[in-house]
This record gives structure tokens, C-alpha cells and sequence, in this order.
């Protein structure tokens, strides 16, 4: 097969589409990458489609032997990137011939790269996707939710490109930056008192380390979770990005993987240009939140569509 061997897969990672969409109402979460930006670009660099299958690499350590004359992209987390020892910028795309080793170094900061070839790589599609859902046994190269794991063959076809190219400085995050993430209220935000609702703006929180694909857990001064939190005795559909208050008064924000229904009280939702910014930060980052329009968040998502997706 044409392609790449693993020869170490590192911590974690994951084959990744734009998502596997059209069944949550079976329960069925979209996956998908945690850092949509990075994967845009990366994707953007060769010239590939939305939503094209690459990898997800989780803190890097990821080693690839190519049986492929290809090019690839690499964005996303501050690493080291090398071919035959040769370092390669990030936020770029290179070239690798037959035969020779890709090596990703850990991250110095951020804590997710992705990894594109031209055309994509290759997977078993299930429900229309090929995203990696580890908790339901979906997606992947295998089609079992599995990890990548060392001896793995990743198919992709050779292709040419005319020479490098970068994303433009001004678009590449600083993740070593305190991150200021933008929040939609709505949802039960009306039910909690005011006070509440100004001091989850008003301070500091941290990221808990039980944080990862399904959500992301923060600590601080607890809120007073409203009544209706305790009382109410059905579930409702969630999203991508609802932000949950569970009776600890400690709030999760639902990442790609996250089930489809919950019964906590909603505060709002993360913006959803600020969860790429959210899925590269370390356990106990401080972040601090403000307020954003619906408006003006569907603005902006807008032409980032018609930017990626044309």
C-alpha cells in the first residue's frame, strides 16, 4: 500500500474528518478535530477540500516511515518537524519522497497538531465519516474508534505540488498567550442570578486536567447552580461548545466528542472560533471569559466558512 508506516504513534493520534454529522439524534456525537482551525489550514495548504481526512496529533511524538512521493502540512501546536533530521517550518506545507522518516518533536506549546497529505489519507468510512470517536468504537483507520498504533499503514496517493507555502504570520496563534474566549449567553443563562452569571465573566478560571475530547472541565469559585438545575427531570439537546453547570457549581464547555443530550443548566456557548484556541490549552491554563453577540459570532463564523469552504 502507498502511504505511510507508523513506526510511533505517539500519545494519541487520531484520523480525523469534518465530523460525522446527521446522527446525533441516535446519540451518535460528530467527532471531529478539537482545533477546526488548525485542520482548515492544514488542509487549505495542499490545496485539499474541507473537511479532507489528516491526523490529530496529541502533544506530538509522532514518527512516520513514507512508502509515498507526496506532500504534507503540519499546523497547529509549536513543534519540532523533521524529514531525515531536516527541520520543516509548521504552519507549512513540504515535500517527502519513498523512503524516507517524518518525525514530529513534542509540543512546546499548544497541545494538538495536525498533520494533512495531498488528496488525504485513507479510512473506512462509517455513517459517512471517518473521524475517530474513541468512546462509541467508531471511525478511524480500522473503523473501530482505535488510536493510531505502531505497524499501522496510512494509504494516501503520490502527488506533486509547485513548491512550499505558509499560512500568513498574522493568522498563526500565539498559544503561549492568557487566552481571552468569547461566550454566547443563552439557554437557562436568564435563570441564574445576576451576580452568577457577572461572576463567571468576572473571574479567573482554570483548566482541569480531567479535560479531553468529550470536554473540557474548569475550576475556580464555584457558581450557585439555579433551581431548575435540581429540579428538572429531563435531558435536552446539546452542542458543540454549550457550556454545562453541573451541581459542583464547576463548568464544563462539550468538545467534539460529547454526548448528545444533557439535563444540566445551560449558561451559553463558547463561541465556536474560540474552541480551536481552547483545545490548545494545557491543564491549569487561566481563562477568562466575556460576552459576545450571537450576531456578531455568526458574522464571523460566516466568513470563516466562506473562507475554508468557499
Amino acid at each position: 500500500m502507498s502511504g505511510f508506516e507508523v513506526l510511533q504513534p505517539g500519545p494519541l493520534s487520531l484520523l480525523q474528518d469534518a465530523g460525522r454529522l446527521g446522527w446525533q439524534h441516535l446519540g451518535v456525537s460528530p467527532a471531529g478535530p478539537l482545533d477546526m482551525q488548525a485542520a482548515a489550514w492544514a488542509n487549505r495548504l495542499l490545496g485539499n477540500p474541507w473537511g479532507t481526512p489528516l491526523l490529530e496529533v496529541a502533544l506530538g511524538g509522532l514518527r512516520l516511515h513514507s512508502r509515498v512521493a507526496t506532500w504534507l502540512a503540519v499546523c497547529g501546536a509549536e513543534l519540532a518537524v523533521e524529514v531525515d533530521g531536516v527541520p520543516q517550518a509548521n504552519w507549512s506545507r513540504f515535500a517527502v519522497r519513498a523512503g524516507q522518516q517524518l518525525q514530529l518533536g513534542y509540543a512546546r506549546s499548544g497541545q494538538r497538531a495536525y498533520l494533512a497529505v495531498v488528496g488525504g489519507f485513507h479510512g473506512r468510512a462509517q455513517l459517512g465519516s471517518v473521524a475517530t470517536q474513541q468512546r462509541d468504537g467508531l471511525g478511524g483507520l480500522h473503523g473501530d474508534g482505535r488510536a493510531l498504533q505502531a505497524g499501522d499503514r496510512l494509504g494516501c496517493a503520490a502527488a506533486h505540488l509547485p513548491g512550499v507555502a505558509s499560512v500568513p504570520w498574522a493568522y498563526v496563534p500565539d498559544y503561549q498567550a492568557r487566552p481571552l474566549l468569547r461566550v454566547i449567553t443563552g439557554g437557562d443563562a436568564l435563570s441564574f442570578s445576576e451576580d452568577q452569571l457577572q461572576g463567571f465573566f468576572a473571574q479567573p478560571w482554570h483548566l482541569s486536567p480531567q479535560a479531553d475530547r468529550m470536554g473540557a472541565r474548569l475550576y475556580g469559585a464555584a457558581l450557585t447552580v439555579p433551581a431548575l438545575g435540581q429540579a428538572r427531570q429531563w435531558s435536552q439537546g446539546v452542542s458543540t461548545g454549550a457550556i454545562q453547570v453541573p451541581a459542583d457549581g464547576q463548568p464544563i464547555i462539550l468538545l467534539a466528542d460529547r454526548q448528545t443530550m444533557g439535563g444540566y443548566p445551560l449558561l451559553g456557548w463558547l463561541h465556536p472560533l474560540d474552541l480551536p484556541r481552547l483545545a490548545q490549552c494545557p491543564a491549569h491554563q487561566e481563562l477568562r471569559f466575556t460576552a459576545v453577540s450571537l450576531s456578531d459570532a455568526q458574522a464571523e463564523l460566516g466568513e470563516f466558512y466562506r473562507f475554508f469552504r468557499g
